[in-house]
């Protein structure tokens, strides 16, 4: 079957709107890959500042997705989670699914060594995790929890949740998952991660990181270390601005406040490590089923424009969205 001489993508035309915009498909060349997409997955955090176009205009050349068009504010082709099957390609890629840092797109070419083959025992249908995995792995080599310490995760969005079900996963470690929503704790304890409300939260904590993407959330955060504690912030808050109480315990009990950022690796990783490698970590740590309970939600691509507003809304309690695309005719 011949390829389609143009692709489908979803773009962010206007603040708070989003298009399906056709645009012309080349043919891969030498070293290239033919993509046809299966999934794509929607990270809410990041891709609502996008479409909600709160970005800040001093963040974007380092907000850049890799396969990004266009320029923020709008209009922009922006996400980087889709899973496909390659349908022209290198032998060792041909006919595989794989993943790549593509935004919303049925069809689409990309240099062969941008694209990842998944793990026999990771499906598709889950894959769309994996940039939020590899978010989290950066989360947890930055807060760098120890033996024996106690740690809780503030914000149960799916990066938050799977922090602490990688923090959960080391022995010795004590960790609790806080949100406000009571309903998260049946989400929590399905992957075996301890849950409590703000109300219930411990305090004396070794270690809290922050991921609800709230000031609210960070200040509680601040609040539950003990002496020499630090905090491990991975939300963004886009435009805003965020107060904190830099007074008082943060100066007598010397906490720490840190920044941890997907991307870029960790200082005393990178002699070793570097995105490819962080990648293949993440798609690894997908084999447990258990983590289908994180897709909150899946449409067909067609209806992604119209859905968008509500997604990427105030009020969305949705966690991984996930983009199914059509089968060829």
């Amino acid at each position: 079957m011949l390829p389609p001489d143009t692709a489908t993508a979803f773009w962010v035309t206007h603040p708070t709107h989003g298009e399906l915009k056709q645009e012309p498909l080349a043919l891969p060349a030498e070293n290239e890959v033919l993509i046809r997409a299966l999934y794509s997955g929607v990270s809410r955090g990041t891709e609502s500042l996008v479409f909600n176009a709160r970005v800040p205009e001093s963040e974007y050349s380092r907000m850049r997705a890799p396969f990004q068009a266009g320029e923020f504010p709008t209009p922009v082709k922006y996400g980087y989670c889709s899973i496909g099957y390659v349908e022209q390609g290198p032998d060792h890629l041909f006919n595989k699914t794989v993943f790549c840092l593509f935004p919303h797109q049925d069809y689409y070419v990309v240099p062969a060594d941008a694209v990842l083959a998944l793990p026999d025992d990771v499906p598709a249908y889950r894959a769309v995790l994996t940039a939020n995995m590899e978010t989290a792995i950066n989360g947890v080599w930055d807060a760098n929890p120890m033996l024996g310490e106690r740690v809780c995760v503030v914000g149960a969005g799916v990066v938050g949740v799977l922090v602490a079900y990688l923090c959960a996963q080391i022995p010795g470690v004590e960790v609790r998952l806080i949100d406000i929503n009571p309903q998260r704790e049946t989400l929590a304890t399905y992957l075996g991660i301890p849950f409590c409300t703000l109300e219930q939260a411990p305090t004396d904590q070794d270690c809290v990181i922050h991921a609800s993407g709230q000031p609210d959330g960070l200040r509680l955060a601040m609040g539950l270390l003990g002496n020499e504690g630090r905090v491990i912030e991975m939300s963004w808050f886009g435009e805003g601005d965020v107060s904190l109480p830099l007074g008082g315990a943060f100066h007598s009990q010397r906490l720490t406040l840190r920044a941890s950022q997907v991307g870029q690796l960790p200082a005393k990783l990178q002699p070793r490590w570097n995105y490819r490698r962080r990648l293949a970590l993440a798609l690894r740590l997908l084999t447990d089923q258990r983590l289908d309970a994180l897709i909150s939600g899946e449409s067909d691509f067609a209806d992604f424009p119209t859905l968008a507003p509500a997604l990427f809304g105030p009020g969305s309690t949705a966690l991984c969205h996930r983009i199914r695309y059509p089968l060829p005719a």
